[in-house]
């Protein structure tokens, strides 16, 4: 044993350096590539912070920025692994950076030309004004909260050193957490407006701290500090409601903003769905309701899964008649196809579904899921069809029977998969009792997780037995039991109504009877139901009351 481990290391001395410097950059090729991208993000940030001329002044900012963005680098690393595969994301994180130090500066020298401008007293608090805050409200919206909670961290210590003032430091920091905050539930564009005015809130009471600790509250320069701070949070909100929707476009990205819109049942793909195939957009609305309720317990986004399952069948659009729950009637259009041109239709729904997503710009998160949602799963209904009809010359591959993925790469979409198999197994029950519901579900996910089509998410074990008893809660509510309601029986009802007619008429006396007297003519008889009038024979009317002989006498 240490004659091999031995020769093992002798072999390692035996190795030249830069061989070994070969193997290394082989081996983390990625790693050592977006090591130079930060290098070089930390020369551009270095540039905007740049406020004397220098070779010193200039590699100290240099060497400070890179050790910032290696922090910011080592922290999406450890807690938001899922970026660092995404380069599109990468460069805009960067570009956030970068774009949020150049603003910076262009806003200064706009708001020091206003300072002198309106002739106040020159003390420097027009960078009470400038919009840095913008970045951290970006990231909120397009990443998620902790993101936007280190990037304020750093964006603030490259204010402080960009302006040399550890006040200003503090400020930045303080405002940029106000405008994460703002926008941390944000589902509307108009919400972008209240985070606008949460900033300026913030601001304003941050500065007059400032100007207090600082000896200056009660100054001439307090007012137009005060009215720059509250600037600010105006400016951010106008800022960012005008990036937003380009980043949205050019980039692909989806925030939920963007998301709400598409959840729209009147978007044209939603429409068309609706008209061309019922069955499929009946099916993806409870898909819908299923993956929404999941998401929440295993802590994907709720909003995400909704949009994905809505639109995740859309290719069906193309040859609807070809899916089960878009036919009427008895026919079925497989009958007469082949078992493997019947895989190959069912196949085809997701590329077209992906085709449809990108024609209509579709964030890059849906699309994935409308590719993933079938993973590689097998056809099993075709597969075992083909099997029956197999011949010792012509035996079926699975390979041919299976989609071609690739499996669900995210919490999202193995939710879309699994809410997607069981609804549509649900309406193969007979009796969707809730015992038989639950033993569905549990069967379908086993079935899915023992496939290995989630493998490649982040779920876990105790996520889907949280996802199981949320999709036998739904399932069992939509198919819950209703009383049978009797039925009445209108013509019955009629013929009785008839007859009961038919026998008060022939109990009443003939028109102009007139009353039997018992030898007292002027004492009052009773009444009886002789009294009453009695119908006309023609017309089904009461006659009118004709006078007694006594009476009329």
């Amino acid at each position: 044993m240490k004659s091999g481990l031995q020769k093992i290391s002798a072999a390692k001395k035996h190795k030249p350096l830069i061989e070994r410097f070969t193997e290394y950059r082989q081996q983390h090729r990625d790693d050592i590539t977006k090591l130079y991208v930060l290098l070089f993000l930390s020369f551009l940030s270095s540039l905007m912070i740049q406020e004397r001329m220098g070779i010193d002044h200039f590699v100290g900012s240099f060497l400070l920025t890179a050790i910032l963005l290696m922090m910011f680098y080592k922290d999406i690393r450890r807690y938001k692994p899922a970026y660092l595969n995404d380069y599109k994301l990468l460069l805009l994180l960067g570009l956030l950076v970068t774009g949020t130090l150049m603003l910076g500066r262009i806003f200064e020298y706009l708001l020091a030309g206003l300072y002198r401008g309106l002739d106040f007293p020159v003390n420097g608090y027009s960078l009470f004004g400038i919009p840095v805050p913008l970045g951290a409200m970006l990231v909120t919206l397009i990443f998620d909260f902790h993101t936007a909670i280190i990037f304020s961290f750093v964006m603030s210590l490259l204010s402080g050193i960009w302006l040399n003032n550890p006040l200003y430091t503090l400020y930045v920091f303080i405002g940029s957490l106000a405008a994460a905050f703002s926008v941390i539930r944000c589902k509307k564009r108009s919400a972008l407006i209240m985070g606008g005015i949460y900033v300026s809130i913030v601001n304003s009471m941050t500065a007059g701290i400032i100007l207090l600790f600082s000896g200056d509250l009660f100054t001439p320069a307090a007012p137009p500090a005060l009215m720059f701070a509250a600037m600010s949070g105006i400016m951010v909100s106008a800022i960012v409601s005008f990036l937003l929707p380009v980043i949205e476009y050019f980039f692909g990205i989806a925030t939920d903003i963007s998301l709400i819109e598409l959840l729209d049942l009147n978007h044209p793909l939603m429409h068309n769905l609706m008209i061309a195939a019922s069955g499929t957009y009946h099916h993806s609305v409870v898909v819908g309701n299923l993956a929404e309720a999941a998401a929440e317990v295993v802590g994907a986004n709720p909003l995400l899964a909704r949009v994905c399952a809505y639109y995740h069948d859309i290719g069906k659009m193309k040859m609807p008649d070809y899916f089960v729950e878009n036919q009427k009637g008895s026919v079925n259009r497989h009958e007469k196809l082949t078992p493997h041109m019947s895989g190959m239709i069912l196949i085809s729904h997701v590329k077209e579904g992906v085709e449809l997503a990108r024609q209509h710009k579709f964030p890059k998160t849906v699309i994935d899921v409308i590719q993933q949602h079938h993973g590689t799963s097998l056809i099993v209904y075709f597969f075992q069809k083909a099997l029956e009809q197999e011949t010792s010359d012509n035996i079926p591959s699975q390979v041919n029977y299976r989609y071609p993925g690739p499996k669900p790469q995210t919490r999202v979409a193995a939710l879309v998969m699994m809410a997607d198999a069981v609804e549509a197994a649900s309406h193969s029950l007979a009796e969707p009792t809730p015992a038989r519901i639950m033993a569905l579900v549990e069967k379908i996910i086993n079935n899915i997780f023992l496939d290995g089509q989630i493998d490649e998410c982040e779920l876990t074990l105790k996520d889907l037995s949280e996802i199981k008893q949320r999709f036998t809660y739904i399932l069992t509510s939509i198919f819950h039991r209703r009383i049978e309601y009797p039925e009445i029986d209108m013509k019955g009802q009629a013929h009785k109504a008839e007859r009961a007619s038919a026998e008060a008429g022939s109990q009443r006396p003939a028109p102009g009877a007139a009353i039997r007297g018992n030898g007292n003519s002027n004492k009052e008889q009773p009444k009886t139901d002789k009294d009453k009038p009695a119908l006309n024979q023609e017309s089904g009317t009461q006659s009118p009351r004709l006078p007694d002989r006594e009476t009329a006498v």
